[in-house]
């Protein structure tokens, strides 16, 4: 009986893990033909950069929206539709003709890809017990990391060998698998009917402006604009001398997301033993020992402090998630605005630390990513739930109920 259930846990934190995976592959896949588009729209490396990451502006408004509206929308079919239409600029951007067609497509994944991300965490949310909670998160964001790894890889591979058009057919594809997955493991079901549904826009308003939940969204904020400063520009560090390696190479070169892979599911059970604040600490710590390694000019302490810093800050994103969601009230709006305010971190991030990589060069974007990391550890020593209650409630190590 032990086992039947831990095997059908594991098979429902894979199921989660994957769905995940198809949601947000898209995101940061492209980075890895960073400097293969930069060559194409003939463009400086932080035009470029801007352009890819403008996913997150779409990211950020649409997890506002979700916030606002995800009181009616089905979980199920808001996931679904939202996987199936991100097929469609994804496939366009094949053949964008210009950098500003190619920005526009690249905000229209991000409103999709932002949609079914925030309506799975309000569904995880809502659907899980306290126990299984942390589980159920740390599973969606091994997913993410997962993307992150063989999303590159596969981009890399893919562009290098086959062209950027054939690129993003691909992931089309895999934008599709998503949606078919979704339909088939997720239960119908509307938002849970909860007292603070009835209650007025200023009561809401309030309940989503605690001084806990406010720390979890600039913490989420400077989580990104660190990850995003580090593995958008790395790209062109990477391909230049004395580094010097081909797209292939580069592809490989994100197996340093391995160790994420392993380590983030274990926050949830660090988080339960030590404390939120202690985990986000941990993490941001690791990222931040990563840093120096960047700028050696070798690629063994390049990929170690590429390492240290994707186990970091994945780590403490999936502190800062559960975290934001078992604090809050309304955890589909909750999820919403710290969807919001990450994404939002890594458009900054991204534009930021491009003028800073292009004026000032590799060292001081570092530098900068620093600062983010520094800023988030303070603001994270208000990571404490607003009751005793909620604090036993943030994070043990489980499986959600209602995927099939």
């Amino acid at each position: 009986m032990i086992n039947s259930a831990r095997r059908g846990a594991a098979f429902r934190s894979l199921v989660i893990a994957l769905t995940a995976f198809f949601t947000v592959v898209d995101l940061f896949a492209t980075q890895a033909i960073l400097p293969l588009l930069a060559h194409a729209y003939r463009v400086a490396p932080a035009a470029m950069g801007v352009a890819v990451n403008a996913s997150t502006i779409g990211m950020a408004i649409s997890g506002l929206a979700v916030a606002l509206f995800s009181r009616r929308i089905d979980r199920r079919l808001g996931i679904v539709a939202s996987l199936v239409i991100l097929a469609i600029p994804t496939a366009l951007l094949a053949h964008a003709p210009n950098l500003m067609v190619f920005t526009g497509l690249r905000i229209a994944q991000g409103l999709c890809m932002s949609t079914a991300f925030t309506l799975t965490l309000a569904y995880l949310g809502e659907h899980c017990d306290a126990e299984s909670q942390a589980g159920a998160f740390a599973a969606y964001v091994t997913g993410n990391v997962a993307s992150n790894l063989v999303g590159r890889f596969i981009a890399a591979a893919v562009a290098g060998q086959l062209g950027l058009a054939t690129n993003f057919y691909l992931f089309a594809g895999l934008n599709l698998v998503g949606a078919a997955l979704a339909w088939v493991t997720i239960r119908p079901t509307m938002a849970r009917a909860t007292e603070e549904m009835t209650s007025s826009a200023r009561e809401r308003l309030q309940a989503l402006t605690t001084a806990p939940l406010l720390a979890g969204f600039a913490v989420g904020f400077c989580i990104l604009f660190a990850f995003l400063g580090v593995f958008t520009y790395v790209n062109f560090v990477l391909v230049r001398p004395p580094l010097g390696l081909g797209m292939m190479s580069v592809g490989l070169v994100y197996f340093v997301f391995l160790p994420s892979i392993a380590l983030t599911p274990q926050a949830g059970a660090f988080a339960t033993r030590f404390g939120a604040r202690a985990a986000l600490w941990a993490g941001l710590g690791v990222a931040l020992a990563g840093l120096p390694l960047l700028v050696c000019g070798n690629l063994a302490l390049v990929l170690g402090g590429m390492t240290l810093v994707g186990a970091g800050t994945f780590f403490a994103q999936a502190t800062a998630t559960g975290f934001v969601s078992r604090a809050a009230q309304d955890r589909a709006a909750a999820s919403g605005v710290y969807l919001a305010a990450y994404f939002s971190g890594g458009l900054v991030g991204s534009a930021a630390l491009g003028a800073v990589f292009d004026r000032f060069g590799w060292e001081a974007c570092v530098g900068g990513v620093a600062g983010a990391i520094v800023l988030a550890m303070a603001v994270g020593t208000r990571l404490k739930p607003p009751s005793t209650e909620t604090a036993g409630r943030i994070a043990v190590a489980g499986a959600p109920q209602d995927f099939n």
